[in-house]
């Protein structure tokens, strides 16, 4: 390769790992819709992006928390809802051991192997709500969210069942998945990204950041970008 080629060269793979990296999109919308927010882990590179963010976390006292670590952020507002496909459906929510960062309405299976330290210490009993029947209800400016980034561990088939409305206005979605059943009957990759594409979405990024010892399965966060000729 000749020397004048090398910064060249550098310079565009350096663009395609930026273009690659699971966060690329933040700089590219006003805010999103963040479902899942635990305690608001994400709130401070959200705010470097300067985007206004709805938190949405079903936990009593995860959402005080929640509610604490954005007081100072006026662009950040947070909601206490179980969001799934159903509307005012019971369901019994599981909360885990980490602080209830892997809590779930579906009862853990292969997560263990990765995480073998995590177990559901009780129970709660949540009324639920669809994402598009809340956006309704708190007349949400979705021209301010235009990307939804989920973490329901496991059930984020479900919420995205829930929001066809509101995936017509996101032009960005970011899930967090798994390629094996880390939950029982859980959303895995491939059954996202058939429905994705099902919306008009195309997966433009994908980057494992667990996997398990022997190497069969993995944990991914995954980006979907709308196809810009969907109405």
């Amino acid at each position: 390769m000749a020397p004048w080629l090398q910064p060249v060269v550098f310079y565009n793979r350096v663009k395609a790992r930026a273009r690659r990296r699971p966060d690329h999109f933040m700089a590219r919308v006003p805010g999103l819709i963040h479902v899942g927010a635990n305690v608001g882990q994400e709130r401070k590179r959200y705010n470097k992006y300067g985007l206004h963010v709805i938190w949405v976390e079903p936990i009593p006292e995860v959402f005080a928390e929640l509610q604490q670590n954005i007081a100072d952020m006026p662009r950040h507002r947070a909601f206490e809802q179980l969001i799934t496909d159903q509307k005012n459906q019971e369901y019994v929510f599981h909360v885990a051991s980490n602080r209830g960062e892997s809590s779930s309405i579906l009862p853990l299976k292969e997560h263990k192997e990765i995480w073998q330290n995590i177990y559901y210490e009780r129970d709660l009993i949540l009324q639920s709500n669809t994402l598009d029947s809340m956006v309704a209800e708190e007349n949400l400016d979705l021209q301010k969210h235009r990307a939804l980034v989920l973490d329901t561990q496991g059930s984020e088939l479900l919420v995205l069942k829930g929001a066809k409305q509101t995936l017509k206005k996101m032009a960005y979605v970011k899930v967090e998945a798994a390629d094996f059943e880390s939950y029982e009957g859980c959303a895995t990759v491939d059954s996202l990204g058939a429905f994705m594409a099902d919306q008009g979405f195309t997966e433009i990024t994908r980057e494992a950041f667990a996997a398990k010892d022997d190497g069969t399965g993995h944990y991914y966060d995954l980006v979907f970008k709308r196809d810009q000729s969907q109405p």
